[in-house]
């Protein structure tokens, strides 16, 4: 989460850069923000999950034991 804030942090920062490049829509679009950021935490969460759910599936003795 706290990588999301700066994020958009550093995206509201840099629009005067950005505003050349982007083709209608404004620099500031909150929808947009709120859109990206939404994506990114999904990302994430399914990035962090699926790892989660495989170890939560196997036995921890035997991870523990493999150490």
């Amino acid at each position: 989460m706290p990588g999301v804030v700066l994020g958009v942090a550093g995206a509201l920062a840099l629009t005067r850069f950005m505003a050349p490049m982007l083709y209608g829509v404004q620099p500031t679009d909150p929808l947009t923000y709120l859109e990206t950021a939404a994506v990114m935490l999904a990302v994430a969460a399914l990035g962090a999950l699926v790892p989660a759910g495989r170890a939560a599936a196997g036995d921890p003795l035997t991870a523990l034991r493999q150490d």
